[in-house]
């Protein structure tokens, strides 16, 4: 069953603001996601991993990663509320953790999250908006797939060399 939420970005219920609280171990909340059907994610947060849950075109689809794949916290201020983020390079995976309108509980809640995570604080915004860079590809990709014994073996000899018997009638000989 999912939460109802009003028509913003909020869920509904005792108050407009979204605080998650890190002292936990295992952390489950839901947040906003655009492309989400019902515009809406579970988040499962530990220390270690990040799982997001969410349903698009009916197809449920569950996310682990670890958090060392996320860039760090980031703060973000529109008009009255202030939005601190565990931010991805990917936007798409970027999770909200605070949404208030005090900025002291807003500095707390950076120092408490970066320590919980492990993870630093990003003051440029732009930082996890870049896509991730293509994986290089090694050198010698197929070496290691096949037998050495193989990959020793002596090409052919050319056909120009080898000597043609033409007009014969048999070419193995029988006692």
């Amino acid at each position: 069953m999912r939460r109802q939420t009003t028509s913003g970005d909020h869920p509904a219920g005792s108050g407009r603001a979204q605080r998650s609280d890190p002292p936990l171990m295992q952390l489950r909340f839901y947040a906003p996601d655009a492309r989400a059907d019902g515009c809406i994610r579970q988040v499962e947060l530990n220390r270690k991993r990040v799982v997001l849950r969410r349903s698009l075109h009916g197809m449920r689809m569950a996310i682990s990663m670890p958090v060392s794949d996320y860039v760090g916290i980031v703060r973000r201020s529109g008009g009255s509320d202030h939005t601190l983020v565990l931010a991805h390079r990917d936007p798409s995976l970027s999770i909200p953790l605070l949404v208030t309108a005090d900025a002291g509980e807003l500095d707390q809640a950076v120092r408490v999250w970066c320590v919980f995570f492990a993870l630093p604080e990003i003051l440029d915004e732009r930082c996890d908006t870049q896509p991730p860079a293509p994986r290089r590809r090694r050198h010698n990709a197929v070496k290691w797939r096949h037998p050495r014994a193989l990959m020793r073996r002596r090409g052919g000899g050319s056909l120009a060399d080898m000597v043609v018997h033409r007009d014969e009638h048999e070419i193995i000989a029988r006692d």
